[in-house]
């Protein structure tokens, strides 16, 4: 019977991390493809800007907004 050796660096990495990397990735695609002019209006204002940088500022906020709630949660317990 053969003996299985250690597990590799990389199966150390546990699925979360995977995941987290496959979407940084998936993001990373989708804001390099969509480098154009935008225009965003928030009530009155209206600012033209790259698309990928509306598209990075959403993400940031989004993962604010992840991390709040993730940390509420947590002090809930």
């Amino acid at each position: 019977m053969a003996e299985q050796g250690p597990r590799g660096r990389l199966g150390a990495i546990p699925p979360r991390v995977w995941l987290a990397l496959v979407l940084l990735v998936l993001a990373a695609a989708f804001i390099l493809q969509n480098r154009q002019d935008a225009v965003i209006r928030l009530f009155t204002m209206a600012v033209i800007a790259p698309l990928w940088v509306t598209l990075v500022a959403c993400t940031v906020v989004g993962i604010c907004i992840g991390a709040l709630a993730g940390s509420r949660s947590r002090k809930r317990r």
